[in-house]
């Protein structure tokens, strides 16, 4: 009992450190970049982060669980660019986008079956699953990049628009997928075995606990709340560019997750972790853009973070008693 609290102290003590920094970069942004602090810039950055926030909000259940999906980003482009080619065929909006969220669970659960039944790596399986998806769907559905939304959808884009004076819906989606994460993560049997799972995978299948069965769902929950991640994104844009799964976006996600709190070894971290690293990651990288700083040095800065939260989760979380005794 002793060592979880422990863990979990730290967690929290990472948590509200984040937490600080954020505070602190935003006070230093205000007052020296120009146009930070206005409100169409707040709202701007509230939208950015929204959609960050949904990614990471999936990809902590899976590290939490003790796995890594890199697929995450390719799955949602995937999924909702074959949405958005069944739409501008006269399918039903919510049809077409039901039919992508089952594409998007299936890739979850057929990742979660390579890597708990066939026993594969998850870096890699998801790295290999990733460039499966794009090329089957480009070869197949996708002759270019970029899917175009046909005009006639002016219901589903609405969700990518404001309420009340110019909040995003976005940041209202961003906001109830937590809730209700929280409460799966929290509240649910199957959210106690996730972090039983991520604490001691052994332990938890020696007790009983359907270990392989439970990766798939870490997976398919990964994929499908990334989906919601991608639908957000095509209703601000009207469009989805494949090339979005070539970017650094899954990276900036797996820098939120850790950043906050969820550790890489499992069983640690919770909705609030990712709120904490969405916030400071989201406020980083709005203030770099206003800098207009090249993508190469944005790159640089953003490789410098994440660098500093897995050595951070190194340190807060070793792996084993062998890890923490290395370097004494």
């Amino acid at each position: 009992m002793t060592g979880n609290s422990g863990a979990r102290g730290a967690k929290l003590t990472q948590t509200t450190a984040v937490l600080v920094m954020c505070a602190v970069l935003i006070v230093i942004f205000s007052i020296f970049l120009k146009g930070f602090l206005t409100l169409g810039n707040l709202f701007a950055l509230a939208r950015n982060i929204s959609i960050l926030g949904i990614l990471a909000l999936g990809m902590a259940v899976v590290v939490i669980g003790r796995g890594l999906d890199l697929s995450q980003v390719a799955s949602f482009a995937a999924s909702t660019a074959i949405a958005i080619i069944l739409m501008n065929s006269g399918y039903a909006t919510p049809v077409a986008l039901l039919i992508g969220f089952v594409m998007a669970i299936a890739i979850g659960i057929l990742n979660g079956f390579l890597i708990s039944v066939i026993e594969m790596p998850p870096l890699l399986t998801t790295l290999a699953s990733s460039l499966a998806v794009l090329g089957i769907v480009r070869t197949t559905a996708v002759q270019h990049y970029v899917v175009y939304l046909s005009k006639g959808h002016d219901e589903f884009l609405r969700l990518g628009g404001n309420i009340w004076g110019g909040v995003p819906i976005s940041i209202l989606i961003f906001a109830a997928t937590a809730v209700v994460v929280h409460l799966f993560l929290s509240r649910t049997v199957i959210g106690r075995f996730v972090y039983a799972h991520g604490d001691n995978p052994d332990a938890a299948r020696q007790t009983g606990l359907p270990t392989r069965p439970l990766t798939m769902i870490e997976y398919a929950l990964c994929a499908a709340i990334g989906y919601v991640g991608g639908v957000v994104m095509v209703a601000q844009t009207a469009l989805m560019h494949l090339q979005v799964a070539e970017s650094t976006i899954i990276f900036d996600v797996i820098m939120v997750v850790v950043l906050g709190g969820v550790s890489l070894v499992g069983g640690r971290g919770n909705v609030m972790s990712v709120i904490a690293g969405t916030l400071l990651i989201g406020v980083l990288l709005n203030g770099m853009t206003i800098m207009d700083m090249d993508v190469q040095t944005q790159n640089i800065v953003k490789g410098v973070v994440l660098l500093i939260a897995i050595l951070l989760d190194s340190r807060l979380h070793p792996r084993d008693e062998e890890t923490s005794k290395q370097g004494d």
